[in-house]
């Protein structure tokens, strides 16, 4: 069994944030798949799915990003999942707009929900896909930028990049070698 987490923060306030790719790329499968309700368990959202013979989790944490270690560790101790096992989609400042990158361990690169999750599940070797929001231009810092209304050059890579990431979930949960299409590597 697979665990999908979209790392993102609660709440409307933050629900069309660059922060929340994540979220947005989990919801996006479900939309894709017509798949069930969401449940409330592990201090976040999930679901128990299967595609074909393949079951899989997706968790939404609710904790708040510098915390979505906590949820992750609650899910995988229930199911008794490996790190091995967990694929974590997050947003990436250092990438540029609606690029993706896909790597089977590694550090957090200052992400503070991938900090969380490496300092309480015990260590890197999950799998991730970190889509590319890009850097703030001009004087806009970088909290500024994550949590506030992306420009809509932005928005537009960003939201074909994570219509693209559905793809390489599937490639996950079927067990099958993750490939990026150079095109949004």
């Amino acid at each position: 069994m697979k665990l999908i987490v979209g790392l993102g923060n609660p709440g409307t306030k933050y629900q069309n944030t660059l922060h929340n790719v994540g979220f947005a790329a989990v919801d996006f499968l479900c939309r894709s798949r017509s798949l069930s309700d969401w449940a409330t368990k592990f201090k976040g959202l999930y679901q128990r799915e299967r595609i074909g013979s393949h079951q899989f989790i997706l968790l939404k944490p609710q904790t708040y990003m510098n915390l979505s270690g906590e949820s992750v560790l609650a899910c995988m101790q229930f199911f008794k999942l490996d790190l091995e096992d967990v694929l974590v989609i997050s947003d990436d400042v250092d990438r540029p707009a609606g690029k993706l990158r896909y790597r089977e361990n590694g550090g957090h690169g200052g992400h503070n929900g991938l900090r969380s999750i490496m300092q309480l599940c015990g260590g890197n070797q999950f799998h991730r896909i970190k889509i590319g929001i890009g850097r703030p231009e001009g004087k806009i810092g970088v909290a500024d930028y994550v949590l506030g209304n992306p420009p809509e050059t932005v928005k537009i890579s960003v939201i074909n990049a994570i219509e693209k990431v559905d793809e390489y979930l599937i490639q996950f949960i079927q067990s099958q070698p993750v490939q990026i299409d150079p095109q949004y590597a």
